[in-house]
Protein backbone atom coordinates (compact mmCIF):
# COMPACT_ATOMS: atom_id res chain seq x y z
CA UNK A 1 0.00 0.00 0.00
CA UNK A 2 2.11 2.93 -1.14
CA UNK A 3 -1.00 5.25 0.34
CA UNK A 4 -0.51 3.54 3.92
CA UNK A 5 -0.26 6.12 6.87
CA UNK A 6 2.64 5.58 9.36
CA UNK A 7 2.29 7.03 12.83
CA UNK A 8 5.54 7.02 14.52
CA UNK A 9 5.14 7.67 18.14
CA UNK A 10 8.06 9.24 20.45
CA UNK A 11 9.93 12.20 18.72
CA UNK A 12 13.18 11.85 19.77
CA UNK A 13 16.39 9.78 18.07
CA UNK A 14 14.53 7.00 17.71
CA UNK A 15 11.15 8.86 16.10
CA UNK A 16 13.24 10.78 14.12
CA UNK A 17 15.66 8.37 12.15
CA UNK A 18 12.53 5.94 11.82
CA UNK A 19 11.11 8.77 9.78
CA UNK A 20 14.27 9.13 7.90
CA UNK A 21 14.37 5.01 7.43
CA UNK A 22 11.01 4.76 6.46
CA UNK A 23 11.50 7.32 3.71
CA UNK A 24 14.62 5.69 2.59
CA UNK A 25 12.68 1.51 2.97
CA UNK A 26 10.53 3.37 -0.24
CA UNK A 27 7.40 4.54 1.91
CA UNK A 28 5.78 7.32 0.01
CA UNK A 29 2.72 7.62 1.94
CA UNK A 30 1.46 10.01 5.23
CA UNK A 31 4.13 9.47 8.03
CA UNK A 32 3.14 11.52 11.31
CA UNK A 33 5.78 11.98 14.23
CA UNK A 34 4.36 12.86 17.74
CA UNK A 35 6.88 14.36 20.21
CA UNK A 36 5.66 14.64 23.55
CA UNK A 37 8.59 17.68 24.15
CA UNK A 38 7.88 20.70 22.87
CA UNK A 39 11.18 20.62 20.98
CA UNK A 40 12.38 19.62 17.70
CA UNK A 41 14.08 15.69 18.34
CA UNK A 42 18.17 17.31 19.66
CA UNK A 43 20.74 14.34 21.04
CA UNK A 44 21.05 14.07 24.70
CA UNK A 45 24.30 12.80 25.89
CA UNK A 46 25.42 16.38 26.15
CA UNK A 47 22.96 17.60 28.87
CA UNK A 48 25.19 15.51 31.54
CA UNK A 49 28.31 17.84 29.90
CA UNK A 50 28.60 20.36 27.71
CA UNK A 51 25.17 21.84 28.19
CA UNK A 52 25.42 21.31 32.00
CA UNK A 53 28.86 23.38 31.80
CA UNK A 54 27.74 26.22 29.34
CA UNK A 55 28.11 29.49 31.24
CA UNK A 56 25.94 30.96 28.84
CA UNK A 57 23.06 29.61 28.14
CA UNK A 58 19.91 29.36 31.01
CA UNK A 59 16.75 28.95 28.82
CA UNK A 60 15.25 25.00 27.99
CA UNK A 61 14.70 26.60 24.26
CA UNK A 62 17.94 27.84 23.73
CA UNK A 63 20.05 24.86 25.14
CA UNK A 64 17.75 22.76 22.51
CA UNK A 65 18.74 24.46 19.96
CA UNK A 66 22.06 24.00 21.00
CA UNK A 67 22.01 20.17 20.54
CA UNK A 68 19.16 19.91 18.20
CA UNK A 69 19.52 17.23 15.65
CA UNK A 70 19.48 17.54 11.86
CA UNK A 71 17.11 16.11 9.77
CA UNK A 72 17.82 14.64 6.11
CA UNK A 73 16.42 16.12 3.34
CA UNK A 74 14.34 12.70 3.03
CA UNK A 75 11.88 13.79 5.95
CA UNK A 76 10.95 17.06 4.52
CA UNK A 77 7.46 16.06 3.99
CA UNK A 78 7.00 14.41 7.38
CA UNK A 79 4.64 15.76 9.49
CA UNK A 80 6.07 16.24 13.12
CA UNK A 81 4.25 17.59 15.56
CA UNK A 82 6.10 18.64 18.37
CA UNK A 83 4.38 18.87 21.90
CA UNK A 84 2.20 15.99 21.15
CA UNK A 85 1.69 13.49 23.50
CA UNK A 86 -0.04 10.23 22.42
CA UNK A 87 -1.84 9.09 25.64
CA UNK A 88 -3.40 5.66 23.98
CA UNK A 89 -3.02 3.87 20.67
CA UNK A 90 -5.24 0.63 19.80
CA UNK A 91 -2.97 -1.51 16.72
CA UNK A 92 -5.85 -3.29 15.83
CA UNK A 93 -8.09 -0.76 14.87
CA UNK A 94 -5.21 1.41 13.60
CA UNK A 95 -6.46 4.34 16.21
CA UNK A 96 -4.98 6.63 18.37
CA UNK A 97 -5.12 9.46 21.21
CA UNK A 98 -3.11 12.33 21.19
CA UNK A 99 -3.26 15.45 22.96
CA UNK A 100 -1.71 18.68 22.33
CA UNK A 101 0.68 20.86 25.42
CA UNK A 102 -1.40 23.97 23.89
CA UNK A 103 -4.81 22.04 24.30
CA UNK A 104 -5.14 21.68 28.15
CA UNK A 105 -7.21 18.37 28.69
CA UNK A 106 -9.21 18.18 24.99
CA UNK A 107 -7.77 14.85 22.93
CA UNK A 108 -8.14 14.08 19.11
CA UNK A 109 -8.07 10.85 17.37
CA UNK A 110 -5.84 9.97 14.58
CA UNK A 111 -5.81 6.65 11.82
CA UNK A 112 -3.19 4.92 11.25
CA UNK A 113 -1.92 1.73 8.39
CA UNK A 114 1.53 1.52 10.47
CA UNK A 115 2.43 1.99 13.58
CA UNK A 116 6.28 2.98 15.25
CA UNK A 117 6.97 3.24 18.77
CA UNK A 118 9.92 4.89 19.93
CA UNK A 119 8.63 6.71 23.12
CA UNK A 120 11.79 5.69 24.29
CA UNK A 121 12.60 6.14 28.52
CA UNK A 122 12.05 8.58 31.13
CA UNK A 123 13.61 8.86 34.51
CA UNK A 124 12.52 7.05 37.46
CA UNK A 125 11.67 9.25 40.69
CA UNK A 126 12.28 7.68 44.35
CA UNK A 127 9.75 7.98 46.16
CA UNK A 128 11.35 9.80 49.29
CA UNK A 129 9.51 12.06 51.99
CA UNK A 130 10.57 15.52 52.21
CA UNK A 131 10.26 18.51 50.14
CA UNK A 132 10.19 18.57 45.95
CA UNK A 133 11.69 21.89 45.27
CA UNK A 134 15.55 20.97 44.60
CA UNK A 135 15.08 17.96 43.49
CA UNK A 136 16.00 17.30 39.77
CA UNK A 137 16.08 14.42 37.37
CA UNK A 138 18.55 14.79 34.26
CA UNK A 139 16.91 13.66 30.86
CA UNK A 140 15.05 16.12 28.93
CA UNK A 141 16.59 20.15 27.93
CA UNK A 142 14.13 21.41 30.56
CA UNK A 143 15.73 19.22 33.40
CA UNK A 144 19.47 20.64 32.00
CA UNK A 145 17.86 24.28 32.42
CA UNK A 146 16.10 23.59 35.80
CA UNK A 147 19.48 22.40 37.13
CA UNK A 148 21.40 25.06 35.94
CA UNK A 149 19.00 27.63 37.46
CA UNK A 150 19.41 26.10 41.11
CA UNK A 151 23.15 26.41 41.03
CA UNK A 152 23.12 29.85 39.71
CA UNK A 153 23.92 30.91 42.94
CA UNK A 154 27.50 29.77 43.00
CA UNK A 155 29.34 26.84 44.79
CA UNK A 156 26.28 24.49 46.21
CA UNK A 157 26.17 21.55 47.98
CA UNK A 158 24.71 18.63 45.16
CA UNK A 159 23.84 14.91 46.17
CA UNK A 160 23.68 12.67 43.39
CA UNK A 161 22.02 9.87 44.16
CA UNK A 162 22.79 6.95 41.73
CA UNK A 163 26.19 6.00 40.28
CA UNK A 164 25.15 4.88 36.83
CA UNK A 165 26.70 7.13 33.80
CA UNK A 166 24.26 10.09 33.86
CA UNK A 167 24.88 10.09 37.78
CA UNK A 168 28.89 10.05 37.60
CA UNK A 169 29.26 12.04 34.26
CA UNK A 170 26.57 14.83 36.27
CA UNK A 171 28.96 14.59 39.37
CA UNK A 172 31.90 15.22 37.34
CA UNK A 173 30.88 18.17 36.04
CA UNK A 174 29.30 19.61 38.67
CA UNK A 175 32.89 19.16 40.64
CA UNK A 176 34.25 20.72 37.54
CA UNK A 177 32.32 23.59 38.16
CA UNK A 178 33.02 23.92 41.79
CA UNK A 179 30.01 22.47 43.63
CA UNK A 180 30.55 19.84 46.26
CA UNK A 181 29.53 16.77 45.36
CA UNK A 182 29.01 13.29 47.00
CA UNK A 183 27.64 10.62 44.83
CA UNK A 184 25.24 7.88 46.83
CA UNK A 185 25.29 4.14 45.70
CA UNK A 186 23.61 1.96 47.53
CA UNK A 187 24.24 -1.61 45.10
CA UNK A 188 28.41 -1.16 44.28
CA UNK A 189 30.53 0.96 43.05
CA UNK A 190 30.13 3.09 39.90
CA UNK A 191 28.32 1.68 36.98
CA UNK A 192 29.14 -1.62 37.90
CA UNK A 193 25.92 -3.19 36.78
CA UNK A 194 27.52 -2.37 33.32
CA UNK A 195 30.98 -2.77 33.53
CA UNK A 196 31.75 -4.80 36.93
CA UNK A 197 33.13 -4.16 40.27
CA UNK A 198 36.51 -4.09 39.19
CA UNK A 199 36.75 -1.54 36.83
CA UNK A 200 34.06 0.40 38.62
CA UNK A 201 36.21 0.90 41.74
CA UNK A 202 39.12 1.98 39.82
CA UNK A 203 36.95 4.56 38.14
CA UNK A 204 35.81 5.24 41.73
CA UNK A 205 39.35 6.17 42.95
CA UNK A 206 40.20 8.42 40.11
CA UNK A 207 36.95 10.33 40.34
CA UNK A 208 37.93 9.89 44.23
CA UNK A 209 41.59 11.91 43.75
CA UNK A 210 39.70 14.60 41.67
CA UNK A 211 37.36 15.79 44.69
CA UNK A 212 34.21 13.74 43.95
CA UNK A 213 33.11 11.82 46.52
CA UNK A 214 31.11 8.47 47.22
CA UNK A 215 29.20 6.95 49.50
CA UNK A 216 28.61 2.65 48.75
CA UNK A 217 26.42 0.59 49.68
CA UNK A 218 24.15 2.92 51.33
CA UNK A 219 20.65 3.78 50.23
CA UNK A 220 18.52 6.48 50.61
CA UNK A 221 15.63 7.46 53.08
CA UNK A 222 14.49 10.48 52.94
CA UNK A 223 14.46 14.58 51.91
CA UNK A 224 15.49 17.01 54.92
CA UNK A 225 14.50 20.38 54.54
CA UNK A 226 10.64 21.94 54.89
CA UNK A 227 10.25 24.90 51.48
CA UNK A 228 13.17 23.08 49.87
CA UNK A 229 16.02 20.52 50.09
CA UNK A 230 18.24 20.92 52.63
CA UNK A 231 20.47 17.64 52.77
CA UNK A 232 19.33 13.92 52.44
CA UNK A 233 19.17 10.97 54.97
CA UNK A 234 20.61 7.88 54.31
CA UNK A 235 19.20 4.38 55.84
CA UNK A 236 21.49 4.60 58.33
CA UNK A 237 20.35 7.84 60.17
CA UNK A 238 23.16 9.59 58.26
CA UNK A 239 22.37 13.51 57.23
CA UNK A 240 24.41 14.35 54.23
CA UNK A 241 24.10 18.53 53.82
CA UNK A 242 22.44 19.33 50.03
CA UNK A 243 21.18 22.57 48.48
CA UNK A 244 20.38 20.39 45.11
CA UNK A 245 19.67 16.82 44.71
CA UNK A 246 20.21 14.97 41.66
CA UNK A 247 18.21 11.63 40.78
CA UNK A 248 19.56 9.58 38.60
CA UNK A 249 18.82 5.95 39.55
CA UNK A 250 17.59 4.68 36.19
CA UNK A 251 14.98 4.96 33.79
CA UNK A 252 11.53 3.25 32.92
CA UNK A 253 10.30 2.99 28.96
CA UNK A 254 7.20 4.89 28.28
CA UNK A 255 4.42 2.33 27.21
CA UNK A 256 1.59 3.14 29.47
CA UNK A 257 0.13 4.55 25.78
CA UNK A 258 -0.32 1.14 24.70
CA UNK A 259 -1.80 -0.06 27.93
CA UNK A 260 -4.66 -2.44 27.04
CA UNK A 261 -3.48 -3.27 23.38
CA UNK A 262 -2.47 -6.87 24.33
CA UNK A 263 1.09 -6.30 23.75
CA UNK A 264 3.70 -7.75 26.19
CA UNK A 265 5.23 -4.38 28.03
CA UNK A 266 6.93 -6.62 30.78
CA UNK A 267 9.84 -4.03 29.81
CA UNK A 268 9.19 -1.97 26.86
CA UNK A 269 7.76 -3.15 24.33
CA UNK A 270 8.54 -7.34 23.42
CA UNK A 271 9.59 -7.40 19.81
CA UNK A 272 10.44 -10.35 17.37
CA UNK A 273 14.66 -10.18 16.45
CA UNK A 274 12.91 -7.98 12.98
CA UNK A 275 11.40 -5.69 15.43
CA UNK A 276 8.23 -6.54 14.48
CA UNK A 277 5.77 -6.87 17.72
CA UNK A 278 3.83 -9.62 18.33
CA UNK A 279 0.15 -9.38 18.74
CA UNK A 280 0.21 -6.19 16.05
CA UNK A 281 0.05 -6.99 12.92
CA UNK A 282 1.82 -3.88 11.37
CA UNK A 283 3.74 -2.41 14.34
CA UNK A 284 7.83 -2.06 14.92
CA UNK A 285 9.19 -0.81 18.31
CA UNK A 286 13.06 0.93 17.88
CA UNK A 287 15.44 2.49 20.25
CA UNK A 288 15.32 2.04 24.22
CA UNK A 289 11.85 0.80 24.49
CA UNK A 290 12.54 -2.05 21.98
CA UNK A 291 13.10 -5.30 23.98
CA UNK A 292 14.12 -7.50 20.81
CA UNK A 293 16.75 -10.82 21.11
CA UNK A 294 20.32 -10.34 19.58
CA UNK A 295 21.75 -14.00 18.04
CA UNK A 296 25.11 -12.14 18.88
CA UNK A 297 24.60 -13.02 22.43
CA UNK A 298 21.30 -15.33 22.78
CA UNK A 299 18.11 -15.34 22.24
CA UNK A 300 17.04 -13.48 25.48
CA UNK A 301 14.83 -10.38 24.60
CA UNK A 302 16.58 -7.03 26.36
CA UNK A 303 16.50 -3.35 25.70
CA UNK A 304 19.55 -1.48 25.38
CA UNK A 305 19.72 1.68 26.14
CA UNK A 306 23.18 2.84 23.83
CA UNK A 307 23.68 5.39 21.97
CA UNK A 308 23.53 3.28 18.60
CA UNK A 309 20.00 1.61 19.28
CA UNK A 310 17.86 4.34 18.08
CA UNK A 311 20.11 4.28 14.77
CA UNK A 312 20.32 0.66 14.03
CA UNK A 313 16.72 -0.50 15.44
CA UNK A 314 15.04 2.58 13.15
CA UNK A 315 17.03 1.04 9.92
CA UNK A 316 15.42 -2.47 10.62
CA UNK A 317 11.73 -1.29 11.85
CA UNK A 318 11.23 0.51 8.68
CA UNK A 319 12.55 -2.28 6.72
CA UNK A 320 10.23 -4.72 8.36
CA UNK A 321 6.85 -2.38 8.46
CA UNK A 322 7.49 -1.02 4.95
CA UNK A 323 7.56 -5.04 3.73
CA UNK A 324 4.23 -5.67 5.85
CA UNK A 325 2.15 -2.86 4.65
CA UNK A 326 3.61 -3.49 0.64
CA UNK A 327 3.17 -7.49 0.85
CA UNK A 328 6.82 -7.83 0.21
CA UNK A 329 8.57 -10.53 1.15
CA UNK A 330 10.71 -9.64 4.68
CA UNK A 331 14.40 -9.71 5.11
CA UNK A 332 15.49 -13.02 6.43
CA UNK A 333 18.98 -11.78 7.60
CA UNK A 334 19.17 -12.07 11.52
CA UNK A 335 18.97 -8.84 12.86
CA UNK A 336 22.50 -8.63 15.05
CA UNK A 337 23.59 -4.98 15.50
CA UNK A 338 26.84 -4.40 18.00
CA UNK A 339 25.95 -1.94 20.61
CA UNK A 340 28.20 0.87 21.77
CA UNK A 341 28.29 3.88 23.96
CA UNK A 342 30.78 6.34 25.50
CA UNK A 343 30.73 8.44 28.44
CA UNK A 344 32.70 11.46 29.09
CA UNK A 345 34.09 11.72 32.62
CA UNK A 346 36.30 15.02 32.73
CA UNK A 347 39.82 13.79 31.69
CA UNK A 348 38.43 9.95 31.00
CA UNK A 349 36.69 8.84 28.43
CA UNK A 350 34.65 5.71 28.45
CA UNK A 351 33.84 3.41 24.78
CA UNK A 352 32.30 0.30 24.88
CA UNK A 353 30.81 -2.15 22.39
CA UNK A 354 29.18 -5.25 22.57
CA UNK A 355 27.15 -6.22 26.16
CA UNK A 356 30.16 -6.10 28.66
CA UNK A 357 27.15 -6.52 31.13
CA UNK A 358 26.83 -10.18 30.22
CA UNK A 359 30.87 -11.01 30.71
CA UNK A 360 33.49 -11.30 33.40
CA UNK A 361 35.89 -8.46 33.00
CA UNK A 362 39.33 -9.17 31.83
CA UNK A 363 42.42 -6.40 32.08
CA UNK A 364 43.90 -7.42 28.34
CA UNK A 365 46.04 -3.44 28.48
CA UNK A 366 47.19 -0.90 31.13
CA UNK A 367 47.12 -0.23 34.64
CA UNK A 368 43.36 -0.08 36.21
CA UNK A 369 45.01 2.17 38.56
CA UNK A 370 46.21 5.08 36.05
CA UNK A 371 42.79 5.21 33.61
CA UNK A 372 44.62 8.46 32.24
CA UNK A 373 47.34 6.29 30.77
CA UNK A 374 44.75 3.74 28.55
CA UNK A 375 42.89 0.55 29.85
CA UNK A 376 41.28 -2.19 27.79
CA UNK A 377 39.34 -4.34 29.46
CA UNK A 378 37.50 -7.52 27.64
CA UNK A 379 34.38 -8.80 29.02
CA UNK A 380 33.59 -12.92 28.20
CA UNK A 381 31.23 -15.64 28.98
CA UNK A 382 31.18 -19.48 28.39
CA UNK A 383 34.50 -19.01 26.21
CA UNK A 384 33.23 -15.91 24.21
CA UNK A 385 34.34 -12.26 24.27
CA UNK A 386 30.90 -10.34 24.34
CA UNK A 387 32.45 -6.68 24.56
CA UNK A 388 35.08 -4.34 25.46
CA UNK A 389 36.04 -1.18 27.59
CA UNK A 390 38.14 0.81 26.28
CA UNK A 391 39.17 4.15 28.67
CA UNK A 392 41.39 6.85 27.35
CA UNK A 393 43.00 4.83 24.95
CA UNK A 394 44.52 6.14 21.63
CA UNK A 395 42.93 6.92 18.07
CA UNK A 396 44.91 4.54 16.49
CA UNK A 397 43.81 2.09 18.92
CA UNK A 398 40.27 2.49 19.06
CA UNK A 399 39.91 2.63 15.41
CA UNK A 400 41.86 -1.33 15.38
CA UNK A 401 39.05 -2.28 18.20
CA UNK A 402 36.08 -0.87 16.00
CA UNK A 403 37.14 -2.59 12.89
CA UNK A 404 37.39 -5.77 14.99
CA UNK A 405 33.65 -5.27 16.82
CA UNK A 406 31.62 -7.08 14.22
CA UNK A 407 33.47 -10.47 14.76
CA UNK A 408 33.76 -9.40 18.59
CA UNK A 409 31.06 -12.80 19.94
CA UNK A 410 33.24 -15.50 18.57
CA UNK A 411 36.28 -14.03 19.37
CA UNK A 412 38.01 -16.89 21.88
Amino acid sequence: MTDSRIAVVGGSLGGLRAAEQLRRAGHAGPITVYGAEPHPAYTRPPLSKELLADPDVLDAEALAGRVELRRRSTVGDVDFRWGSRVVEADPAAGRLTWRSADAGSATRAAGFDGLVAATGLRPRRLPLPGPQRGRVALRTVDDCAELRALLAGGPARVVVIGAGFVGVETATTLRGLGHHTTVVEPAGPPMSRVIGDGPGRAIQAWHEGAGVEFVIGRGVEGVAGTERVTGVVLDDGTLLHADVVVEAVGSLPNVEWLAGAGLDLTDGVLCRNDLSVPGADAMVAVGDVARFPNPLFDDVPRRVEHWSMPADTARRAAATLVARLSDAAPDPTPFAPVPSFWSDQGQLRLQSSGMPALGVPRVDEGDPSDPLGGVLVSYHRDGRQVGTLAVNLSAARQRELRDAAVHLPSTA
